[in-house]
């Protein structure tokens, strides 16, 4: 199965259900097992919330979310045109924030790398943020009979 969708929303922090369930319906055709579907949902949580708090600072903005299925393989984009990150590797430190302030765990990059195959992040000052996450979905029905 080879598809692809795009999504554009306002960056506001109801909107991160939205990319999450979008998505879930997106993948349901794979049939994810459902540690697959909390796994990808809680990575799009974690990406999404980053734009709307760090790459927006809560102002508007646009946050546009892709996501692409090539036979067994998702591949999720979720992309700001924020303020970017000054230091990738830094901010991809557990326990790091910019947001001590806002009570943030600074966990953000380490559950995504956790959850998904793996992740991407790219970055420019004053130009956005792009991360890209990739997970193959093992069928739930192929699931269910592994032992």
């Amino acid at each position: 199965m080879n598809n692809y969708m795009t999504l554009k929303f306002k960056s506001v922090s109801e909107n991160e259900s939205l990319a999450r369930m979008a998505v879930a319906a997106f993948v349901a055709p794979l049939d994810p097992s459902l540690d697959e579907l909390a796994d990808i949902k809680t990575s799009i949580s974690e990406a999404v919330t980053n734009c709307i708090i760090h790459g927006y600072d809560n102002k508007p903005g646009i946050v546009e979310l892709t996501a692409i299925i090539e036979d067994d393989l998702l591949t999720i984009k979720i992309a700001d045109e924020g303020k970017g990150i000054g230091d990738i590797d830094q901010a991809r430190e557990p326990l790091f924030t910019t947001k001590p302030e806002l009570e943030r765990s600074g966990m953000g990059f380490t559950i995504m790398e956790s959850f998904m195959d793996t992740i991407q992040v790219i970055s420019s000052r004053g130009q956005g943020t792009t991360v890209i996450l990739t997970k193959k979905i093992r069928s739930a029905a192929i699931n269910e009979y592994a032992i």
